[in-house]
């Protein structure tokens, strides 16, 4: 389980992201890199982490279903995900 100060801080990213977004496209479509370099490092959408939403873990994140690896395979075997079934495992 992932300490609620990482998906805090990972929230707080996103909200940067979204706040500087049309400035970086305009200081990208001007070629402006100096400028761009003065924001924050938040602002990048890189810096954004996609986190499993049951757990908050990081790493083995499936995109189409939002869980970890590990996530998604307990509740599959649960058969909490519709349409996933078990084939071989």
């Amino acid at each position: 389980m992932a300490k609620k100060a990482w998906r805090e801080r990972n929230k707080r990213k996103k909200e940067t992201v979204k706040k500087y977004a049309a400035m970086r496209a305009e200081l990208k479509a001007k070629r402006d890199y100096a400028a761009l370099a003065k924001l924050p490092r938040d602002a990048s959408p890189s810096r954004v982490v996609n986190r499993c939403f049951k757990t908050g873990r990081r790493h083995g994140y499936l995109r189409k279903f939002g869980y970890s690896r590990l996530t998604f395979r307990e509740a599959a075997l649960n058969g909490l995900i519709p349409g996933v079934v078990k084939a071989s495992w």
